[in-house]
């Protein structure tokens, strides 16, 4: 693993594919960002992680946030969870394991054929904000430790409303 990203950082930019065409440039852009890595169509957790995702993204819309989700799946994958999940926001794919490295994710292997045919990355949480700084962030080595969704909406309406400011920069 390459070293951790800082908080109020530039998250290092990376063009992925996107399900249904076109692609995207993580890290960079404009407006507020919420940049959701998941582990990928294997994980059980990632699907129920997902879907609440899609319960709020309304609220993120109401923020003035884009929420995006990225996996290392291949597209065929990544279709299937976006349609499976009834996700209306970007599905990004093609995480290579030299571009999870550069955002200071963890990379597992799978554990046997059933699980997946690649490696893939362990969950990871980018908020950025407009000018392309990370606010929040959050990366771990398994699927069962994930920031709440709720809790990472409020951090984005205090951030952009009373202008709170990045943490963990001392």
């Amino acid at each position: 693993m390459t070293k951790p990203l800082e908080s109020g950082s530039a998250l290092p930019a990376i063009t992925l594919p996107l399900v249904g065409g076109g692609e995207m440039t993580c890290g960079g852009e404009a407006g507020w960002r919420l940049l959701v890595v998941y582990r990928g169509k294997h994980c059980p957790l990632c699907k129920k992680y997902l879907t609440r995702l899609e319960e709020l993204k309304p609220r993120y819309g109401d923020a003035a946030a884009t929420v995006v989700a990225i996996s290392g799946d291949p597209l065929e994958k990544a279709e299937s969870d976006k349609a499976e999940l009834n996700l209306s926001f970007p599905v990004a794919y093609d995480l290579s394991v030299e571009q999870m490295r550069a955002w200071g994710l963890y990379v597992s292997s799978p554990r046997s054929d059933q699980e997946t045919d690649r490696p893939f990355s362990e969950p990871g949480l980018f908020l950025l904000r407009p000018d392309g700084n990370i606010q929040i962030l959050d990366i771990s080595n398994a699927p069962f430790a994930r920031p709440d969704l709720e809790t990472i909406l409020l951090g984005l309406t205090l951030a952009r409303e009373k202008d709170y400011p990045v943490r963990g920069t001392a």
